[in-house]
C-alpha cells in the first residue's frame, strides 16, 4: 500500500493534479478579486450585472483551457474518437448550442437586459436573470388583468431570440402609447368633452413628456425614425350609435394600467358634474317597422 502511494506521488498524474488544483485556486482568487475590486466600482446596476456574468464565464473558460493543457497528453489518444463522435454530439446538443449562441447575442446584441419588460415565446414578463442557456421572467398577465405580476417564474430557452420575435416594452424607449376611448351621446357638448379629455391628457404629459422626448431623440440618433408626436391628442369619430372620443397619450410602461384607471375615474367625475351637457352613450336599437302578424283562431267543435 505504501509503495503504491509512493509511486502515485512520484507519477506524472499526481503532478498534473497538483498543477490543476493550484490553477483552480488561482482562477478562483482571480475571479473573486475582480468581483471585489472591479465590480464594487461600477455604480450602474446593469453594467455591474453584465460584468459579473462575464467574470463568471471567464473563470469557467480559463478552467477548461487549463484542464486541456494539463491533460493534453492523455487527450491526444481521444482526438480521433472525439472527431468521429463530434457530429453526433453536435446534433444531440444542438438546442444547447443554439441557446448558448442566443445568450451571447442577448448579452452583446442589446436585445434586452435584466429589468426590461419583454414578451418571449408568447410569455410576457419582467426579466429577472439572463443565464447561459435560459432567461428567467417574472410573468405578468394570464389570469391577472393588465400588467400585474401573477407570481409565476418562467424559464425560457435563449434560442427563442432566433426563432420568434422579441417584444421589448422598456428598451431604448421605456414608454408606451395608450388610449382611453369613451362613447358620448349625440347632442352632447362636444367641445367641453374634448376640453376635459385634453386636460386629463395634459396631467399625464406633465409627468413623462420631457423624459419621453429626450428618449425619443436619442432613439432617432440610433435608428432611422421620424419625429413622433409625444403630446396628448384627442380624436373624434362619429358612429351609427354615438360620437367616439379617443384620448391618446404617452405613459411609462410600468404604470400604464394605473394611469388609465385614474384618467377614466377623473373623466367619469367630470361627466357627472357637467349637469347633463355630456352623456355617456350605450348601444341602442331602432325598430323601423313591425312585421305583419297573421292570427288564426280555430273553434273546437264538441
Amino acid at each position: 500500500m505504501t509503495e503504491t502511494l509512493t509511486n502515485f506521488i512520484h507519477s506524472k498524474l499526481f503532478t498534473r493534479l497538483i498543477i490543476l488544483l493550484v490553477g483552480i485556486f488561482t482562477v478562483w482568487l482571480l475571479v473573486q478579486l475582480i468581483k471585489k475590486r472591479g465590480l464594487s466600482r461600477i455604480k450602474d446596476n446593469e453594467s455591474r450585472y453584465r460584468a459579473k456574468k462575464i467574470s463568471n464565464f471567464l473563470g469557467v473558460f480559463l478552467l477548461i483551457i487549463l484542464s486541456l493543457i494539463v491533460f493534453s497528453d492523455e487527450l491526444r489518444g481521444l482526438s480521433i474518437a472525439l472527431g468521429v463522435a463530434g457530429a453526433g454530439i453536435a446534433f444531440a446538443l444542438q438546442e444547447v448550442i443554439v441557446s448558448f449562441a442566443g445568450w451571447l447575442t442577448i448579452l452583446f446584441g442589446g436585445f434586452y437586459k435584466p429589468g426590461d419588460r419583454v414578451q418571449l415565446g408568447g410569455i410576457k414578463g419582467d426579466v429577472m436573470d439572463i443565464g447561459v442557456l435560459r432567461t428567467t421572467l417574472m410573468e405578468t398577465g394570464q389570469w391577472v388583468g393588465g400588467d400585474l405580476y401573477n407570481g409565476r417564474i418562467v424559464l425560457i430557452a435563449n434560442s427563442f431570440v432566433f426563432k420568434e420575435p422579441v417584444f421589448n416594452y422598456s428598451g431604448d424607449f421605456p414608454f408606451l402609447w395608450d388610449e382611453v376611448v369613451i362613447p358620448i351621446q349625440y347632442g352632447s357638448n362636444y367641445e367641453k368633452c374634448k376640453e376635459i379629455l385634453m386636460g386629463l391628457g395634459k396631467s399625464v404629459e406633465n409627468e413623462v413628456t420631457i423624459e419621453s422626448k429626450n428618449k425619443w431623440k436619442r432613439l432617432q440618433l440610433k435608428y432611422r425614425l421620424e419625429d413622433a408626436k409625444i403630446e396628448p391628442a384627442v380624436t373624434i369619430v362619429a358612429t351609427d350609435n354615438w360620437v367616439e372620443f379617443t384620448l391618446r397619450y404617452v405613459v411609462d410602461y410600468k404604470v400604464r394600467r394605473s394611469t388609465k384607471s385614474n384618467i377614466m375615474l377623473s373623466l367619469l367625475k367630470e361627466i357627472e358634474s357637467s349637469n347633463g351637457e355630456i352623456k355617456i352613450a350605450s348601444a341602442t336599437f331602432q325598430l323601423v317597422q313591425a312585421p305583419d302578424l297573421n292570427v288564426q283562431i280555430k273553434n273546437n267543435v264538441l
